[in-house]
């Protein structure tokens, strides 16, 4: 058997070339499965709502996480177009909720931090509508996908996970980042207080020293009659 030339060398570099860009591409470009990705700030006593237009039979998924804030917690509901009830869950870090839309309509999910006093929140949310489209729909084909076709798939499905990871990990280093702030910043008041206590105590040890080699006289006075 011949070793393959240059020119065909080149051919299937290219197509693998072609077929991660392609796939880069559709993951950029927007399709029918539609995706809110939003990070926001909570304040205290603050309730914040969003809304999505869902039409009957569509696979929905809410995932969020609180990234900063108090006990990295915060209430979240979901209701669907007639004000029932989906998903209510009270003081949770992080969750995920899948559900199938029964009606058409306008889907409200609210995030609350009113039980908090002084403490605001920074909250990451994304709401999957809907599935992702196939790379190469099925309609009107007639043959099996192609090698290549087969690659873009591959590509296509590996990059979806590569950038989940990257969400993922960019909550994580943020959650880290704040906490450890927030240990520094205590760490330091801590720090400060203990120099301030032992400044105190310093002085009032040199002044009880002082006064027990202090000369002491005493003074007598003769009342003659």
């Amino acid at each position: 058997m011949s070793r393959p030339g240059f020119g065909q060398r080149w051919a299937a570099a290219a197509g693998r070339w072609g077929c991660g860009l392609l796939a880069l591409l559709l993951l950029l470009l927007p399709g029918p499965g539609g995706a809110s990705e939003i990070t926001f700030e909570l304040p205290d006593n603050a309730k914040q709502c969003f809304y999505e237009d869902i039409t009957q039979g569509t696979k929905c998924t809410l995932e969020f996480q609180v990234i900063t804030g108090g006990h990295y917690d915060v209430d979240c509901r979901l209701e669907d177009p007639d004000g029932n009830v989906l998903y209510k869950e009270m003081k949770k870090q992080y969750d995920s909720f899948t559900f199938t839309a029964s009606k058409n309509g306008t889907y409200k999910f609210c995030f609350s931090n009113e039980f908090s006093t002084f403490t605001h929140k920074t909250v990451y949310f994304d709401f999957q509508v809907g599935e992702d489209p196939p790379l190469f729909p099925s309609e009107n084909r007639v043959s099996a996908l192609t090698q290549m076709e087969s690659a873009c798939v591959s590509i296509h499905e590996a990059l979806k996970s590569v950038i989940d990871y990257q969400t993922h990990f960019r909550l994580r280093e943020a959650q880290g980042r704040s906490r450890a702030e927030d240990l520094n910043t205590r760490v330091a008041y801590w720090s400060v207080g203990e120099a301030l206590i032992l400044l105190v105590v310093s002085i009032g040890q040199v002044f009880l020293l002082k006064s027990f080699f202090s000369d002491k006289r005493t003074t007598t006075t003769r009342v003659g009659s």
